[in-house]
């Protein structure tokens, strides 16, 4: 069937370049203002680091060894970026933020196409007050790059089954799931919306007479051309090298990662409902509660399409409860067509007062909170000063500040409403107004109390002899990235007591080494009373070892393992 109306060019424009500016100056303020924060992002930065160090792309290295957990497609953004301006403190995190600003062009767009530009503004501005859109955006882990993958293949289909017959939509919904896979292996997410595709076909509610034909099998080769693209070269890589490391790498990225880590997951195990009980209630606030409403499912009802991805949306929450191991960010990539479907089947005026009840008390529970928080930054509590450290007078200004903006948009709403309400619009502005304050106070005030590895590794380069080497073990990631000298590790996928052990045995060969490690009970090899203590940062305990620390026998490696960083530039 063929639904495509012609837009109203001038209104649809307008609304777009005011919805874009208004998006870029909520998701990129902030950029180039802090550093990769843990946990995930100086591990990601480091990767794009190695790889222009290196010249090897299609083997991701951390610290020189392979970096087996992640396809290579969100590190490649980013050493892209960092190739063609020697920069990644200000290029980090452009690439999600660009990737968000997409995702919400997709949909605007498909509001428009599928009802109206008033649904397409409402869904666009849902998306931007739901906190883990926003909180994704502006940072530097891959979730946000592949639910912007996704998006672009939903958006395909929708324009292919939906609007209008497109054979190239069709095939490019299928080329960005590639793209999807190749950033995160969930990338496949958009194949579920052919579930009710074909049910609504079949049962003859709503016929695709047009779209269901063989050209329907071209799509999955199309997604495993994409993926062959990068697989090629790493199959032949691991089956014709003699190290060990290359075959190892291909085994994990491709079994380990995929399958296994969805049905045996080994981290982050939690209950089947652990999303909707943590994630949804906060991170997705306040779409959910536009569904408490009769015209809601009488809108809903009505249209295949927002039927359709309602589907979809519970087939991906779904899919990600069926695995135990499970993280808040998982169910990201559902969240742009649920704002979508919310925003079509909800007329404001048809929302009960109960609801702007809910955002003025909201509003008010944030200045509270902001309030406090200042107070606490005035008397310097523990809580504070372990995230900014003990000068805290900039955070007690953010926080003023803040509880200022709500203040403001709460007198403003409830004036205009003559009663403690707020409106969604209302709302939109103070929540937006908060992130680019986040952004332009926050990072800058946090950035040296979030970052400690960097002022670990400026006072050992002080400390030690100069051409010393320095070993990690036990090591995070970020002390790789902001580390202004080469290091040597022990493989960071070996066992804590492997990686002592080849310490140890490394110290042994040469004068002027030391180690850097984790302060631990079952630490081998090392005499931790005779080792410098660097304090605690990232809640571990760092201790550095000379070679007086060295216990006079250590037991034999299993595997002799020593990688090195690539260093042609340090982190900038």
């Amino acid at each position: 069937m063929n639904n495509e109306m012609p837009l109203p060019q001038k209104d649809y424009y307008q609304t777009l370049i005011w919805l874009l500016i208004i998006g870029f100056i909520v998701i990129f303020a902030g950029v180039g203002l802090r550093d990769p924060w843990p946990a995930d992002e100086p591990r990601f930065v480091e990767v794009a680091r190695e790889m222009v160090a290196s010249g090897n792309w299609f083997f991701p290295q951390r610290g020189g060894e392979f970096y087996p957990d992640k396809p290579p497609i969100f590190m490649w953004s980013m050493a892209i970026l960092y190739l063609l301006t020697g920069s990644l403190s200000w290029t980090f995190l452009l690439p999600n933020a660009v990737a968000s600003l997409i995702t919400l062009l997709c949909v605007y767009d498909l509001g428009a196409r599928l009802w109206d530009i008033k649904v397409a503004k409402k869904a666009a501005i849902l998306l931007l007050i739901a906190p883990q859109f926003i909180i994704q955006a502006k940072t530097a882990q891959i979730d946000a790059m592949v639910a912007c993958w996704i998006t672009i293949s939903m958006y395909g289909l929708i324009r292919h089954f939906f609007v209008a017959p497109s054979q190239l939509w069709y095939l490019l919904a299928w080329f960005f799931m590639g793209l999807g896979v190749l950033t995160k292996g969930v990338g496949f997410l958009p194949v579920f919306f052919l579930i009710p595709i074909f049910a609504l076909h079949y049962s003859k509610r709503y016929r695709f007479d047009s779209q269901m034909n063989m050209q329907l099998f071209l799509g999955p080769l199309v997604l495993l051309m994409v993926l062959l693209a990068w697989l090629t070269p790493i199959l032949y890589f691991s089956y014709t090298s003699d190290n060990p490391d290359f075959a190892a790498y291909r085994d994990n990225i491709l079994f380990k990662q995929t399958a296994e880590r969805y049905v045996n997951s080994w981290g982050h195990i939690k209950p089947w409902y652990f999303f909707f009980i943590s994630v949804i209630p906060l991170l997705w606030f306040p779409l959910y509660l536009l569904m408490i409403n009769k015209g809601f499912w009488r809108k809903l009802t009505a249209s295949p399409v927002a039927i359709s991805l309602l589907i979809w949306v519970g087939l991906v929450v779904v899919f990600f409860s069926l695995s135990p191991g499970k993280r808040n960010l998982y169910i990201l990539p559902a969240l742009p067509m649920f704002a979508l479907l919310v925003g079509a089947c909800c007329s404001l005026s048809e929302v009960k007062k109960w609801f702007n009840k809910v955002l003025a008390s909201t509003g008010i529970l944030l200045t509270s909170v902001l309030v406090v928080g200042f107070f606490l930054c005035l008397f310097k509590l523990p809580a504070i000063t372990r995230q900014v450290g003990e000068t805290t007078g900039p955070l007690a200004l953010l926080c003023l500040s803040g509880a200022v903006i709500w203040i403001g948009v709460l007198f403003i709403g409830i004036r205009q409403q003559k009663q403690i309400n707020l409106s969604l619009y209302h709302y939109a502005v103070g929540i937006g107004l908060t992130w680019v304050l986040y952004g332009l106070v926050a990072y800058p005030v946090m950035n040296d109390a979030r970052t400690p590895a960097k002022a670990i590794m400026t006072r050992i380069q002080q400390d030690i002899a100069p051409n010393s080497e320095v070993g990690l073990a036990r090591f995070k990631e970020q002390f790789l990235l902001f580390s202004p000298m080469p290091l040597v590790h022990f493989s960071y996928l070996a066992s804590p007591q492997e990686q002592d052990k080849n310490a140890w045995l490394w110290m042994k060969e040469k004068p002027n080494r030391y180690v850097l490690t984790q302060k631990s009970k079952d630490l081998l090899c090392f005499d931790p009373s005779k080792a410098t203590d660097l304090g605690i940062a990232h809640r571990r305990h760092w201790l550095l070892f000379g070679h007086d620390a060295m216990l006079a026998t250590c037991p034999k490696p299993q595997r002799v393992q020593r990688y090195v960083q690539a260093m042609k530039q340090i982190y900038q």
